[in-house]
């Protein structure tokens, strides 16, 4: 009886989602001021990174810029200065966590505690698997995906001592569906989207709820990153790659409302929402708590080792 009941709460749940996509694209939400909030941005100093750095600038949101490239990075806070906000670029290699670690201590010493963490950085190898070399691989993974876990335990122990912050993933969708020919992409962005679907449910477990998150998926991007690339003639006036400032400005619609998740364009995300209704029906997205429990306790009696 309980999973009937269960079944038809997901089936509601898809409706629910389904009608709210129509009625958010026609009507604007409530969306959160930002003004005073710390918020630190990887990939500053690159095009979309540069955008979301001017639109939390126009917020009131004091920056923190992160990138591997110092005068690119500059330039972002230099620009973010001029609107009114203060703005504090840090040159970081995001393939090093002993770089993101030390750096983040750096911030805390000299600007505050981050309270809105947005990991944007992105980067792709465009080599076939057989013909790209391994370090370009690492690389990819690397920036895309490992350096998520790193930025989130350098930042979120002071949210949590708060309960309050605002993680953001900028992910893709090829996170949510691959193609051909980009191997190392398609697995750090499925990471990437796993690891923050992962993240939310540990938070929303522990009753953290002045926590928020928002995982971003957006089509290609004309950024020249993808320069090229093409789905089926017939469909290309349909979903046309996406402008950058349309695809920032609509993220920022969704981390300002408090979204979980949004797609761009939205049509993305009818598929998505439905796997991740039947997944939660089946009580998969808590399951493994009890499992981590049982371990915390494991290694407390010391019936296993910590490492």
């Amino acid at each position: 009886m309980i999973v009937i009941v269960d079944l038809l709460l997901m089936v509601l749940n898809l409706t629910y989602c389904i009608l709210r996509g129509i009625v958010t694209t026609f009507l604007r939400p409530r969306l959160k001021p930002v003004d005073g909030e710390l918020c630190l941005i990887t990939g500053a100093g690159g095009a979309l990174g540069r955008l979301f750095a001017l639109e939390f600038a126009k917020e009131g949101a004091e920056l923190v810029l992160w990138d591997c490239n110092a005068d690119a990075n500059e330039e972002t806070a230099k620009m973010a200065r001029e609107l009114g906000v203060k703005a504090h670029s840090y040159t970081v290699d995001l393939c090093s966590r002993e770089s993101i670690y030390k750096t983040a201590d750096l911030v805390r010493q000299e600007v505050g505690d981050v309270t809105i963490l947005v990991n944007n950085a992105g980067v792709v190898a465009g080599r076939r698997l057989l013909d790209c070399p391994d370090a370009l691989l690492e690389r990819t993974m690397m920036v895309n995906c490992h350096a998520l876990f790193w930025m989130t335990k350098a930042f979120l122990p002071q949210m949590k001592a708060q309960n309050k912050g605002h993680i953001v993933t900028i992910a893709s969708t090829l996170g949510l569906f691959s193609t051909a020919c980009v191997e190392d992409y398609c697995a750090s962005k499925f990471g990437a989207v796993g690891f923050h679907e992962s993240l939310t449910h540990e938070l929303q477990t522990e009753g953290l709820d002045g926590i928020k998150t928002t995982l971003v998926c957006p089509y290609i991007v004309d950024t020249g990153m993808f320069a090229g690339c093409k789905i089926r003639e017939e469909l290309q006036s349909l979903i046309p790659a996406l402008e950058p400032m349309d695809c920032v400005q609509q993220a920022m619609n969704a981390i300002l409302a408090e979204q979980h998740m949004v797609c761009i364009p939205r049509l993305m995300l009818l598929p998505w929402e439905a796997n991740v209704l039947t997944y939660r029906f089946m009580g998969a997205d808590k399951c493994m708590y009890p499992f981590i429990k049982t371990m915390e306790q494991r290694v407390a009696n010391g019936s296993i080792k910590a490492a």
